[in-house]
This record gives C-alpha cells, sequence and structure tokens, in this order.
C-alpha cells in the first residue's frame, strides 16, 4: 500500500460539504455519519467533522507577486488532469483564482489555482512542469 495522506477538519454544514466534494468535485465519499464524511481526494483520506461554530484567522503570504493564503491544502496532479479540474469547477464557481504560475523558469516551478469549498476552507490544485522537482530546493 501507498502511504496514504489524511486530514480531519471540522465542518459547518454536512450537505453543503457533501454536495460540494462529491456531487461538484466528483469525488468519491468513505464511511460517513451524520457528524461525519471522509472524502477519498485522489486516494487520501479528508474527514470532515460537524462542529457549527469554529472560525479560523487567515492571515496571507507572499510568493512570487501573489498573495496567497497561508491556511489551505490541496493536490497535485498530472497536467492534464489539473486542466481538467481547472475547467470542470471554472463553470460553476466565481471563487476560483486564475491560473498561476510559480517558481517561473526555477527548480520548483508549477501552475496552480484556488477554490472555496462551503467551509471556507481554500483548496489549491497544482500541477509541475517537473515532477520530479516537487521537493527539490
Amino acid at each position: 500500500m501507498n502511504p496514504i495522506f489524511h486530514l480531519s477538519l471540522p465542518c459547518r454544514d454536512m450537505e453543503a460539504t457533501k454536495k460540494f466534494y462529491i456531487d461538484d468535485l466528483g469525488f468519491k465519499h468513505g464511511r460517513n455519519s451524520s457528524q461525519w464524511l471522509d472524502v477519498d481526494v485522489f486516494n487520501h483520506q479528508i474527514t470532515f467533522v460537524l462542529f457549527d461554530k469554529f472560525w479560523m484567522n487567515s492571515p496571507t503570504y507572499k510568493l512570487d507577486a501573489s498573495i496567497l493564503p497561508m491556511f489551505h491544502y490541496g493536490i497535485i496532479l498530472e497536467e492534464e488532469a489539473w486542466e481538467e479540474m481547472y475547467d470542470k469547477v471554472n463553470h460553476w464557481t466565481l471563487d476560483i483564482t486564475p491560473k498561476k504560475t510559480f517558481f517561473k523558469d526555477k527548480n520548483g516551478e508549477h501552475h496552480s489555482f484556488f477554490i472555496k469549498d462551503p467551509n471556507d476552507y481554500t483548496l489549491e490544485f497544482k500541477t509541475f512542469v517537473d515532477n520530479d522537482s516537487v521537493f527539490l530546493i
């Protein structure tokens, strides 16, 4: 078995979260109850746990010329899958950043876009120009 990343996050609205991740993004759901939901995000497990009152400060940081949300999570995809995901979400959400390139002509050059989920989490989708440079310095 390849290692699988697991992340557990509080959730404000279980039905909106299910719709976003399962119906809109097309991810599979796993075990669930009325209080929690496991989502298979490209073979990694995110668990959403219903909790009505939570908040996160949303500081940002600067990368290249862009201001990015400090608190975010995401997935690295092959270019074709990344383009398909961008085309998919670009049709139904206004809360999407334009495609951006980071570390142009350097180790780690990649393209990203960001979207928000119903819980106000920011998801980043990345594709690297050279997949061997994901962890290079």
